[in-house]
């Protein structure tokens, strides 16, 4: 279960820490950032920064525990991209397409952690339709999604475990291919 959303805006993600991985995740030429996340608001505002960037046909791949932010992000990203719609968990109904207010990419929100398979048990979805005018978010997508682009980028969240009220969190992004060689920049 997320975070509850409500209290006083927190200071920015750009106090946060920043570090550059040549490769990440065992990818050649992959661009990391890692982030340090203090609050749901920080990381609504990370989602906000983020959709600055993204466009039509990127896949982003989100992977944390429960409750560790994923579809916080992705509210984020929603209101970013000036999109139609609550951004809420897709994880009883699988996914679901928020359109454009603004003229931009549609947002398609799923939640692949009830799939057990790759890309061919997700094949009803038709993300591959999907992608190349939308951006795509996966939550739980590791191992399932990666056949669709080349280039995506990857959102490892990290929390503390356990029975904690500890909203901080360590985010790091895995900018793979050519499309997310200047993702440090980007972002600044």
């Amino acid at each position: 279960m997320e975070a509850p959303q409500s209290g006083p805006a927190a200071d920015s993600p750009e106090t946060a820490v920043r570090e550059a991985v040549p490769e990440a995740a065992g990818v050649p030429g992959a661009v990391t950032v890692t982030l340090a996340v203090e609050s749901p608001e920080q990381m609504r505002d990370l989602g906000r920064r983020l959709a600055r960037v993204l466009g039509p046909s990127d896949l982003v791949m989100l992977t944390g525990e429960l409750g560790a932010g994923k579809t916080t992000l992705t509210r984020g990203l929603g209101e970013g991209l000036g999109v139609r719609g609550a951004v809420t968990s897709p994880t009883f109904v699988i996914a679901r397409v928020h359109p454009s207010l603004v003229g931009g990419p549609a947002l398609v929100h799923v939640d692949a952690y009830r799939l057990g398979g790759g890309l061919d048990e997700m094949e009803d979805l038709d993300l591959d339709v999907s992608l190349p005018e939308s951006v795509v978010v996966v939550e739980w997508g590791d191992g399932k999604v990666e056949e669709l682009s080349e280039d995506r980028l990857r959102v490892l969240i990290d929390r503390a475990t356990g029975h904690t009220d500890d909203e901080r969190r360590k985010v790091t992004l895995v900018g793979i291919g050519a499309r997310w060689a200047g993702l440090r920049e980007e972002l600044a």
